[in-house]
């Protein structure tokens, strides 16, 4: 989190996605690339910071499109984001978690979700006919958010970046990381440790403490492991759907038969209603402070229909595959 948030910080990723934009001609091919923007950088960055980063950017390029067209790209930009994000182990919670749990390679945890992530990117480029394909020029606003990028301090965060990276694949140990990053930033940038989401970690926290002694209640583990034992998908869909995907894995995983399984539904499982991906309530908070006069059911109506035929789609694969 604190390297990210000085990655950030650096202007690295508004840079990023004024370099890739500063091209576009129309109103299609500028939201193809915002939502490829949050379903490509989510798999290296979190789901959670990719919406934080790109889903202002996004409503910065489109100040001036219908207020209809920014909704629609915000959406698709949230489920590119809680899609493209399950293909690495480090592109959110749960992910982490059950990786970490599962003490598979990094090439089986990839190959697991490796086809709900193709599919995921062919229902992401149908969804753009759902956007006009009106001319617009937004070269003057991507090349002024490029210029505030810090150089000299993106190469050290990149390589404490490489470090946290090797140390989620298990070839540096995590107290070394850990130690690293945090004498790095408290000799050279202390603000950046204020950065960090500590609420979202202390909430992780209460989540593995409230999950471990729910699962040792005898009458929540009798019907838990009846529930779940060959049904992980199914019940972690329905539970994400209620509790978020995040504390579904935590509270499913002593009890799930095939934790392969349960990975994909707590990630398919980020789809549907709001609360599905704590994530979801990031962009839909930027959006609705950004767009005042855009009425709060409208976006709610588009967000679930669009979510919930990703979800059936996803669904629908995971039997087929099964």
């Amino acid at each position: 989190m604190a390297v990210v948030a000085s990655l950030r910080k650096c202007g690295l990723f508004d840079a990023l996605g004024a370099r890739l934009c500063s091209a576009v001609g129309s109103l299609r091919t500028l939201s193809a690339f915002l939502i490829a923007l949050c379903f490509f950088s989510s798999m290296l960055i979190t789901n959670d910071v990719a919406l934080l980063t790109f889903v202002p950017f996004a409503l910065l390029l489109l100040r001036d499109s219908p207020q209809k067209t920014a909704m629609k790209v915000v959406i698709f930009q949230t489920i590119a984001a809680n899609t493209g994000s399950m293909l690495t182990p480090i592109g959110n919670p749960q992910n982490l978690y059950l990786f970490q749990k599962m003490g598979a390679s990094v090439l089986h945890f990839i190959l697991c979700l490796l086809p709900y992530t193709l599919a995921s990117i062919a229902l992401l480029a149908l969804s753009l006919f759902f956007i006009p394909n009106t001319k617009i020029n937004v070269a003057s606003i991507c090349q002024g958010g490029a210029r505030h990028v810090k150089i000299s301090k993106i190469i050290p965060s990149a390589l404490l970046f490489v470090l946290c990276l090797l140390s989620v694949m298990r070839l540096v140990p995590k107290s070394i990381s850990a130690l690293v990053v945090g004498v790095f930033f408290l000799v050279t940038d202390r603000n950046v440790l204020r950065r960090v989401d500590y609420m979202l970690l202390l909430t992780f926290g209460a989540f593995f403490i409230f999950t471990g002694n729910l699962s040792r209640l005898d009458a929540v583990k009798t019907a838990l492991e009846g529930a779940v034992r060959g049904n992980e998908i199914v019940s972690a869909v329905i539970s994400s759907q209620v509790i978020s995907n995040v504390p579904a894995a935590l509270l499913l995983s002593p009890f799930a038969q095939s934790l392969e399984k349960l990975l994909v539904g707590v990630n398919i499982g980020g789809l549907g209603t709001l609360v599905a991906s704590l994530a979801s309530l990031i962009s839909y908070k930027i959006f609705c402070t950004d767009k005042k006069n855009q009425p709060k059911g409208a976006y709610l109506g588009w967000f679930s229909l669009a979510n919930f035929a990703f979800l059936a789609l996803l669904l629908a694969l995971s039997h087929l595959i099964a």
